[in-house]
């Protein structure tokens, strides 16, 4: 006897949308239900994991890899599955939301790739979920264009062959999406929306293409949350019955825990894995929340000032670069956030030399690829790695044997020879301001004092305010960071943004809010896992 049909999903607390239809279809939400069915027991199960795995890590104040693994670390036999033709070469890759004009600007800015955003760039209001699974579907049957009502600019894609190879990433394992719930009102994880969406509407059509379904995965914390992906993957394929291995899937190591399992999470993935992506501030959050109990010497300084040289960062990328060339994959390089001012060409000139500067040092170092966050950086990224690879798509034949990276070294962070500062703490306190507002209103991706930021930043901002005053850091200018100083610091900037924008804007906007919200994930003594959790039952739409 056939299993039941799966209960229906009801679309809850959400205005009707602009062709919603055309993406929520019955059948469409058939195969959401039936994902949810199959795969959200396992995914809390994995969350409830997570939540132990901290616990233990609190206690220990350290990580190392895992014996139980050993075995599949030192069989050199398997590999990932080839590369299909259109991922071969991803030496530079853009990201960036899913709205129209930027679906546009992102698919004809030049690069390889475009990470299409539904993760940290993007806020979850319910418009942003949809429109951006109409965008990409209007996007592949070449029914899209953008006129800014604006400056009435007109935008409209390239010819085919010129365009970005699409690599969707979707939300964390952490997140609901609160406007899909099944017939027990339990919400759909937002993965599973997200995923399903696109893939369901877009996979075979990829495939006419010459292309596929390709994700980044975000946020992973073990091999275990890679083989719950893979398990969907399997299942989707045969669902629409599109050959096994059609899907490839490539992972953010953004999480600590996940640094220790690159291997094993390769593994899992092995017939639908593309490669591994090494992040910056989602990596420097996990380093402050999983070590946030351990003392001194778990300290980070300013955000800024731990760059990927910091020899714990330096551990993570080496590590990452020889773990994908051992076993086939892509190792993908972390951002260039800099957005060219307009106004002020001297900014650029020195920005640009620092973007130069750190693909210059990816490419030698063997990375196959890099992301930036604006075209104007993709032809810079573009030379560094075209000097290194020259006609070759990727440099997967450098294995880095000479890389030898210890447990402890992950882990070294009271390695850098740098200190918290007042300038820091109030960076921290500006950014998380100004982002949180940003994402309030429905935008994941804002440009801040020349610098794309998206919900990352937020996390670390915020982190770092909680560190530095639950471990009583000292200041470069004697100051103790206590609460007090940091409701001071947050008050002065509210006063400032006031300032620099005027009453009527201000009233207008989300600043008192999130400055209020900022304070509360920075300042509790219960640290919330992620902030978007909270602030996600502040977010309208």
């Amino acid at each position: 006897m056939s299993a039941p049909a799966p209960s229906p999903l009801a679309i809850v607390d959400a205005e009707p949308l602009p062709r919603q239809e055309e993406v929520l279809t019955e059948a469409a939400l058939a195969f959401l239900a039936e994902l949810h069915r199959r795969f959200t027991p396992r995914r809390d199960e994995l969350l409830a994991r997570r939540a132990e795995r901290r616990a233990e890590i609190a206690r220990t104040s350290t990580l190392d890899f895992l014996p139980e693994t050993a075995a599949i670390r030192a069989d050199d036999s398997w590999k990932v599955a080839p590369s299909p033709d259109a991922l071969n070469d991803r030496r530079v890759e853009i990201t960036g939301p899913t709205d129209r004009k930027m679906t546009i600007n992102a698919l004809n800015s030049g690069a390889k790739v475009w990470l299409a955003d539904f993760e940290d760039a993007s806020a979850p209001t319910w418009e942003n979920v949809v429109s951006g699974q109409l965008n990409l579907i209007d996007a592949y049957t070449r029914n899209i264009d953008f006129t800014d009502p604006k400056s009435g600019k007109s935008y409209a894609l390239k010819a085919n062959e010129e365009l970005a190879t699409v690599v969707m990433r979707p939300r964390g394992w952490h997140l609901n999406e609160r406007h899909l719930v099944d017939a027990d009102g339990t919400p759909v994880p937002g993965a599973l929306v997200d995923f399903g969406l696109y893939f369901f509407h877009n996979a075979k059509r990829l495939l006419g293409l010459g292309k596929g379904p390709y994700f980044y995965l975000p946020k992973t914390e073990s091999h275990l949350e890679a083989r719950l992906w893979n398990e969907i993957f399997v299942f989707a394929q045969d669902y629409l019955g599109i050959p096994q291995g059609t899907v490839r899937a490539t992972v953010l190591i953004e999480t600590i825990t996940a640094a220790y399992e690159m291997e094993e999470i390769l593994y899992e993935l092995r017939d639908h894995a593309s490669g591994l992506n090494a992040g910056r501030w989602d990596y420097l959050f996990s380093i402050v929340k999983n070590f946030r109990d351990g003392g001194a010497r778990f300290v980070l300084p300013d955000r800024n000032a731990v760059t990927m040289t910091a020899p714990f960062m330096r551990a993570y990328t080496e590590l990452l670069v020889r773990t994908c060339h051992k076993r086939g994959a892509h190792a993908i390089g972390g951002m260039a956030a800099f957005i060219p001012s307009r106004r002020d060409a001297e900014v650029n000139k020195v920005a640009f030399e620092k973007v130069r500067a750190d693909k210059d040092r990816e490419a030698n170092d063997g990375f196959d690829g890099s992301w930036v966050a604006h075209p104007d950086l993709v032809p810079i990224a573009m030379e560094s790695f075209d000097k290194v690879l020259g006609d070759k798509p990727n440099q997967k034949d450098r294995l880095r044997e000479d890389v030898d990276v210890k447990a402890a070294d992950l882990i070294a962070i009271d390695s850098l020879d740098a200190k918290p500062t007042y300038a820091g703490l109030v960076n921290a306190v500006q950014v998380g301001i100004r982002y949180i507002e940003a994402w309030l209103r429905g935008l994941g991706a804002v440009a801040i004092f020349n610098l794309m930021e998206d919900a990352a930043t937020a996390e670390i901002s915020r982190s770092q305010i909680w560190q530095w005053i639950n471990a009583g850091v000292v200041l470069d200018n004697g100051d103790q960071v206590t609460a007090d100083l940091a409701r001071e610091v947050a008050a002065e900037e509210l006063a400032n943004i006031k300032a620099e924008i005027g009453e009527e804007a201000f009233a207008a906007g989300n600043w008192q809010q999130a400055h209020d919200l900022l304070l509360t994930v920075a300042l509790d003594e219960d640290y919330a896992d992620f902030l978007t959790l909270p602030a996600y039952e502040q977010l309208k739409g």
